[in-house]
């Protein structure tokens, strides 16, 4: 089912639906790798990733299965899973995985790649910094990956989250700092009319 047909509404809450798709590197000497990462759809925040040698059923889903792990999300409580029509996410093998999981599946339709547009984004955002550098060996492209992603959920405020990181909308935490930065913007034009009114009255 094309993921158009299933949902029309953006996500309201963490762990709802997660976004899951594969993009590739070359490592000198090494060939290609292929990345595969799992996102929160509505935080946005990287959960889980892994730097593969190949592209296949059992990649896809040893990164579903990490990405499980570290939520520690009761069957009741699973997300749906986006992803696109690759051969890996569309296998029986695939399928039966995520039933086994007790997870919905959603595909976007074919040719129609925003509908992984998040996840997307991210991809391009990360190799604009990551392939700025040239690779060698697994490990230090794996060890550039981990650093970055570790910036782009606790460090990088995204604009389409109201300017806060990835990080404070998977935790809970947005709603606080935005509560403390209109109390912020108050008592600064506060401070602001304050000294123009002093500036006035001495003039």
């Amino acid at each position: 089912m094309a993921a158009s047909d299933e949902f029309k509404d953006k996500t309201t809450y963490v762990h709802q639906q997660w976004q899951t798709d594969f993009t590739y590197f070359k490592i000198i000497g090494w060939g290609w790798y292929f990345l595969s990462t799992i996102m929160d759809d509505y935080s946005r925040y990287i959960i889980s990733w892994e730097l593969c040698k190949n592209m296949e059923s059992a990649d896809a889903m040893r990164c579903v299965e990490d990405a499980l792990q570290k939520t520690g999300l009761q069957d009741s409580n699973r997300p749906r899973l986006l992803s696109d029509n690759g051969s890996c996410y569309v296998s029986n093998e695939f399928k039966v995985f995520i039933s086994n999981k007790q997870m919905g599946h959603v595909r976007g339709a074919p040719y129609h790649p925003q509908t992984q547009g998040k996840i997307e984004r991210y991809h391009r955002s990360m190799k604009n910094v990551v392939k700025l550098e040239n690779y060698f060996y697994p490990d230090d492209l794996r060890a550039k990956l981990e650093s970055f992603v570790n910036y782009y959920n606790n460090e990088r405020c995204h604009e389409s989250l109201k300017n806060v990181t990835p990080a404070d909308v998977y935790s809970g935490r947005e709603k606080e700092i935005l509560h403390q930065r209109k109390n912020v913007k108050i008592e600064t034009i506060k401070e602001r009319r304050k000294v123009n009114q002093e500036l006035e009255i001495s003039a």
